[in-house]
């Protein structure tokens, strides 16, 4: 809306200068036609406010239209001002743009009249009558079609806009869902591992206690083997249903859904690098979840401060000692970078993890790179 004002404003003015230029005198001798002038300028800069009062809007137009036949109108010894049919004609299609059908129709029929009345009161040859009557004709035959294909378009702009909105709340849900099916089925698992394998690696402790007490002295330090080794997988099946029945949305697979999330959305499109060893890299749960959170917060400031729609992204573990992640997306102004604190506590969570945060700008690029040490398999 503000950027086609403006192009209007500029036309506008063309046309204005051309049609004064057109009287060949002076500024003084023309007081009262540069005062139409700031008239129908004045008219022209309320109409923003009016533009959802369309009665309101076409009086404003049908008295501009009266404030140029007058400001333009020829004195008795001057030839016809031919400017006054361009401003017109700007008027009419000024307000088809503007309006809906029938009231821009309504305002066009009253301006239309005006000017054949303005153009058959002037003293000029009838063809050249004859040949404003079929322009002015043929203009609104164009106008009608215009605005007919223009209301067709918007309408279904409007329908793809409804159908893309849906489809991508249907995502969100089908994304939601799927992760809410996930979760269950890994409480479903989690209950079947508590209540089938640890109730029996509980029972069968129990029975090796039993064998213990009841077997030779020989025999104890084998007995008391199983049991430490039963013992030992009782705790892990209880940390194996504890890691499942916790909803843990960060890590490398957290990545990965953010990802999806935001293509399915059509906010980023992503190119997504994954150099060997990234996978596999030993990272405990609180590395992982803060890997996620810096990549989610480096694609929130791309999205916040850029207007690119392509990110690229990189992980790699290089020696398998650190774990490092590079998100960089291309930019095209020159503006000074001020590090915020969502950056800031990224650097601060990295820090705290033997890691480090390095943000950089480029003639053409912005980076965000991060690091953290990898825990050791032995830890």
């Amino acid at each position: 809306m503000r950027f086609s004002y403006w192009i209007w404003f500029f036309i506008y003015v063309i046309a204005w200068v051309f049609s004064m230029a057109y009287f060949d005198k002076p500024f003084s001798e023309m007081t009262l036609r540069l005062l139409g002038v700031a008239l129908y300028f004045i008219g022209f800069f309320i109409l923003p406010l009016l533009v959802r009062r369309p009665v309101t809007f076409s009086i404003v137009q049908i008295l501009n239209a009266l404030i140029a036949v007058f400001t333009l109108y020829p004195e008795p010894d001057s030839s016809f001002n031919p400017y006054i049919i361009l401003i017109h004609s700007l008027l009419i299609a000024e307000v088809v743009y503007r309006l809906s059908f029938i009231p821009s129709m309504i305002t066009t029929a009253s301006i239309s009249c005006m000017l054949l009345l303005t153009i058959f009161t002037m003293d000029i040859l009838p063809a050249i009558q004859i040949f404003l009557l079929i322009y002015l004709l043929f203009f609104i035959m164009a106008m009608v079609f215009y605005k007919k294909m223009k209301d067709r378009t918007d309408d279904l702009d409007a329908r793809y806009q409804a159908l893309l909105s849906e489809y991508r709340n249907l995502k969100r849900r089908v994304v939601s869902e799927e992760d809410i099916t996930r979760q269950e089925e890994r409480m479903l698992i989690a209950h079947e591992i508590h209540d089938s394998v640890g109730h029996k690696l509980t029972a069968l402790l129990m029975q090796l206690e039993m064998f213990r007490l009841n077997t030779t002295e020989e025999h104890k330090d084998e007995v008391e083997n199983l049991k430490e080794l039963a013992n030992q997988s009782l705790e892990e099946t209880r940390s194996a249903v504890k890691s499942l029945k916790t909803n843990d949305s960060g890590g490398l697979q957290g990545i990965l859904r953010l990802i999806r999330k935001l293509e399915m959305e059509s906010i980023l499109r992503i190119h997504f690098s994954v150099k060997h060893g990234a996978f596999t890299a030993p990272l405990n749960g609180e590395q992982s979840f803060i890997i996620y959170r810096s990549v989610q917060e480096a694609l929130t400031n791309i999205m916040k401060h850029s207007n690119a729609r392509e990110v690229e992204i990189l992980f790699e573990a290089p020696g398998g000692s650190i774990f490092r992640f590079e998100v960089s997306n291309s930019i095209s102004n020159t503006n000074r970078f001020q590090e915020g604190f969502g950056l800031g506590a990224m650097r601060k969570r990295l820090e705290q993890h033997g890691g480090d945060l390095e943000i950089y700008k480029t003639k053409d690029q912005f980076i965000v790179s991060g690091y953290l040490k990898i825990m050791d398999r032995g830890e």
